[in-house]
């Protein structure tokens, strides 16, 4: 049974030990050994940018023990991902370093980082794809490492590179070792990944963001495997997230950045207990809590999916067909937000691919003002289209990179032949102030613009077809804590102004529960149950797959 959900995480307690670790019971969390040398330490760390006039990142100073875990917390543009940057030499171009980093003992100079990768420390990115080619298989991948930093013939180094797979859980290596990382899931990427980090036993692992876009059991597990990695090395392991009741649980210290500038450090039951820094304190605010009303009124759903099902053919010759999506029937009514949960591979995503239309349905229909989707021709769902309109996961991603944020936002009015020259840009002026943007940031560009205000722009340029259902596919999974609350803060009030309808995907089970009126939840492509929001909190009467979801959201809560 799953123990009881915290409200807060100031009420979480002292973070269990990881696997495979082991604390001396007479040594107080508050105070733990002194080490005659910390395996890293950062002192007085600026970076300055070009056409910055204030530092990212200004006299930071943090010290990693052997075997620690160390989280590096803060919101978007806090200098968290700078500072690992710089302890791993790789700043941006035109980015300037200025004091000092020392490890195993040694000053390392900038630059000389390079010599330390792979063998001595060890990276582990958000996104695996960022880091695996597409366009050779895993194994030969994780081989060329081996060969790169030893004298290991091709056969041995393929041997130890299926080992190195096996390691980390990902079943039938030597057949996986063959495939493409498009034909892994996100959590078997990211177990990749952390097999290509942990090849050479690297002293130090660097993890940035490892589970952002992960469900709750694939974040347990990647979690469990970065532990296990590290304590079989007894290597030390930098981690950054905004996750804080991830950090409770798996982190030994912990660092909060803001503004570019440490606001404080110490053991994390004590900074997440008592906190002595307001910004520490607002973050630790900005867990949402409560559930929401239903919506008012019984009018006919806006939204009504019946038996929708999405098949894809066999990847080899006599191979059986793969049903993603199973026969999944559910209803969106205006006011109101229903949200699909589920592990990795459950059909979330496309389910809302195929309710757009932007993936082939095998069967089913999908009901939106008296007319099934499915069976319209493309002019006729290109009129619809404007009525239901994606806001999609990455908000950099879903932007162009060239077009200035003006033009993002006026591009459906263009596209769907409702721009004038006279009206249209108080138009864009308008949709900016409804999501709580100042029109002046209309002649920027993605880049110039931090994640929340990116997804901000999304919600605008969605808004701006003016749409009666929105499906959102985890649009705040990658925003930390104060960012997140001010976007589902944002959608909830657009909600009540405009009676819109959501489908929300999300992993987050404390998003879901208070943002949420309804949950369905899928597992291996088929609806195991729906059922309000409010009943998570007694999970005792739920499915036992939605118990086990639960279950692994709880360990982190």
């Amino acid at each position: 049974m799953p123990r009881p959900r915290s409200p807060s995480p100031v009420a979480h307690p002292p973070p269990r030990p990881c696997p495979a670790r082991r604390r001396d019971p007479s040594v107080s969390p508050e105070s733990p050994p002194e080490l005659p040398e910390p395996l890293l330490s950062v002192r007085g760390l600026t970076i300055t940018a070009p056409g910055s006039r204030t530092p990212p990142v200004r006299d930071v100073c943090l010290d990693i023990g052997v075997g620690e875990t160390h989280a590096l917390v803060g919101e978007s543009g806090a200098g968290k991902t700078l500072t690992a940057r710089a302890v791993l030499g790789m700043l941006p171009y035109g980015a300037e370093l200025s004091g000092t980093v020392r490890f195993a003992g040694r000053d390392i100079e900038p630059g000389g980082q390079r010599r330390l990768w792979g063998h001595a420390i060890g990276y582990v990115p958000q996104d695996a794809l960022s880091v695996l080619s597409p366009v050779h298989p895993v194994g030969d991948q994780l081989t060329a490492s081996l060969r790169s930093l030893g004298s290991l013939s091709r056969r041995q180094a393929r041997a130890c590179a299926v080992a190195a797979l096996d390691r980390v859980g990902i079943p039938d290596a030597p057949r996986r070792a063959r495939a493409y990382p498009h034909e892994f899931s996100g959590g078997m990427r990211q177990r990749a990944v952390i097999a290509l980090a942990t090849l050479h036993r690297p002293r130090l692992l660097v993890a940035d963001e490892p589970t952002t876009a992960l469900d709750p059991l694939v974040q347990d597990q990647i979690l469990h495997l970065l532990a296990e990695q590290r304590a079989a090395s007894e290597a030390a392991l930098l981690l950054i997230t905004h996750d804080l009741p991830l950090v409770s649980r798996w982190a030994d210290r912990i660092t909060v950045l803001h503004g570019g500038a440490v606001q404080e450090t110490g053991p994390v039951p004590r900074v997440l207990t008592e906190p002595k820094a307001a910004y520490t304190r607002r973050l630790l605010d900005a867990t949402r809590h409560g559930h929401r009303p239903p919506p008012e009124g019984t009018d006919e759903p806006l939204l009504s999916v019946r038996d929708l099902t999405v098949s894809y053919p066999g990847r080899r010759r006599g191979e059986a067909p793969v049903t993603a999506v199973d026969k999944v029937s559910f209803d969106v009514a205006r006011g109101e937000t229903l949200a699909l949960i589920g592990a990795s591979g459950s059909g979330k995503s496309s389910t809302a691919e195929a309710v757009l239309r932007l993936r082939p349905a095998t069967s089913g229909s999908v009901r939106f003002a008296g007319r099934d989707l499915l069976e319209l021709d493309d002019t006729q769902m290109r009129a619809l289209r404007p009525h239901i309109q994606p806001v999609f996961q990455d908000p950099y991603g879903s932007l162009s990179p060239r077009q200035r944020i003006r033009d993002a936002i006026a591009e459906p009015l263009r596209v769907q032949g409702r721009w004038n020259d006279t009206n249209g840009p108080d138009r864009v002026d308008e949709l900016l102030r409804q999501v709580g943007l100042d029109p002046a940031l209309g002649t920027r560009r993605p880049h110039e613009l931090s994640g929340g205000q990116c997804q901000r722009i999304g919600i605008a340029r969605a808004l701006a077809s003016e749409p009666e259902v929105l499906i959102l596919d985890e649009p705040v999974s990658g925003l930390d804590p104060t960012v997140r609350a001010g976007v589902l803060d944002l959608l909830e009030s657009l909600q009540r102004k405009l009676g819109l309808g959501y489908l929300f995907i999300c992993h987050d089970m404390d998003v879901v529960t208070s943002f949420a009126h309804r949950v369905a939840v899928l597992k291996d492509g088929k609806i195991v149950e729906t059922l309000p929001a409010e009943a998570l909190a007694a999970p005792g009467e739920c499915h036992p797959y939605t118990r086990a979801l639960l279950t692994a959201a709880c360990e982190f809560a």
